[in-house]
């Protein structure tokens, strides 16, 4: 079977998932994905890895409920580079009333180099400045290179691998910022590890899930950059995600993949991801075909909401990505990005209360 019950029903090992029997840390691992040989006699069945929505329940379960007042003092103020207006005000409104529980947002696509990577960095840092309380992107494209890493300063040579390996750990808050870097609006990203030794490696996707898992006990929303959807795991992760996000190039190759992915992801019975998922367009030249913008409104129609970014070449530069340095066109764009993420998250009922909000569409 390609793909698992949403929302952690369905065990996270699927057939090419290699769960280890220990961490690294305590037992040297060699080789991409983490698979290790047992001696004649040793060999042992090993329990289903937790859901990363099992093991943030369980996290949570051990801290206090803390009601979370909702009111003008807790939203952040509006960068000046985003202007103002009922949706920009509305977006960090909603921002600042998100409920507890950290919504995943998961970022994959049909096909590679359509700009994932740039694309998580730049939505979460635009969020990071609109979420009052900090937000946390992941790397979780389970390779050596790409991702990430090339999008954030980095102040320490900590990635994903040292996440793994704290385990539980990480549910401390304290544990949780050391590892990760933090981008210039204050995004904190745990990148990849890119590093292919006996010591460190890339995680394994239970190991991947275990992480996400302990972090959205720490942190108020949580980005995973993920690879391109053509693998149970992929498609596991955006079965679970509150918010999946596909990217595709704007070229009708790239959007009509897109639409494959969603039709498929349908009729295998994930409809539910098709109609929550938030389609994004990323166009790699300054002007954009009638004809990709004829396959657009067929992709519109299939999922949640469609937004198409227009070139800049800051996003083309493999540098530290800074959303206030964006076009001006861009940054509306990453706008309506932002909101169609946070109109699918839940938030406190004051937030219905903002100028020119609606009901959301996040809410039970």
């Amino acid at each position: 079977m390609l793909y698992g019950k949403p929302y952690g029903e369905a065990d996270v090992q699927g057939p090419s998932d290699e769960q280890p029997e220990r961490l690294a840390a305590h037992a040297p691992l060699g080789g991409h994905g983490g698979e290790q040989g047992e001696p004649a006699g040793r060999e042992r069945a090993l329990p289903p890895a937790p859901t990363p929505e099992q093991i943030v329940a369980r996290a949570l379960a051990s801290v206090p409920s803390v009601p979370r007042l909702v009111g003008e003092a807790a939203v952040r103020e509006i960068p000046r580079e985003f202007g103002a207006g009922t949706r920009v005000e509305t977006l960090w409104w909603r921002a600042a009333s998100l409920r507890s529980g950290c919504p995943l947002v998961c970022v994959s696509s049909a096909d590679g180099g359509v700009g994932r990577s740039v694309l998580t960095v730049g939505l979460g840092g635009l969020l990071a400045l609109a979420v009052p309380d900090p937000v946390v992107a992941v790397d979780g494209t389970l390779r050596a290179w790409g991702g990430l890493e090339h999008r954030v300063a980095r102040r320490t040579s900590s990635t994903v691998w040292d996440a793994v390996a704290a385990d539980a750990g990480l549910t401390e808050n304290a544990a949780a910022e050391r590892l990760t870097q933090v981008g210039p609006t204050g995004l904190r990203v745990l990148v990849g590890e890119s590093k292919l030794t006996a010591q460190r490696r890339p995680p394994t996707w239970p190991e991947m899930f275990g992480v996400i898992g302990h972090l959205r006990s720490v942190y108020r929303l949580a980005l995973l950059d993920l690879p391109t959807a053509d693998s149970t795991s992929t498609w596991r992760a955006l079965g679970w995600s509150t918010v999946p996000v596909l990217v595709s190039r704007a070229t009708v190759d790239g959007v009509q993949h897109t639409l494959r992915l969603l039709a498929h992801m349908r009729g295998a019975g994930l409809a539910h991801v098709p109609d929550r998922a938030v389609v994004v367009v990323m166009a790699t030249t300054p002007s954009v075909a009638r004809e990709v913008r004829a396959v657009e409104q067929l992709a519109r129609q299939a999922s949640a909401e469609l937004v198409r970014v227009p070139y800049d070449p800051v996003l083309a530069r493999a540098d530290p990505l800074d959303p206030r340095a964006l076009s001006k066109a861009t940054r509306s764009a990453l706008t309506e990005v932002a909101a169609a993420v946070i109109d699918r998250c839940p938030v406190e009922p004051a937030a219905v209360l903002s100028p020119g909000s609606s009901a959301p569409n996040g809410e039970d």
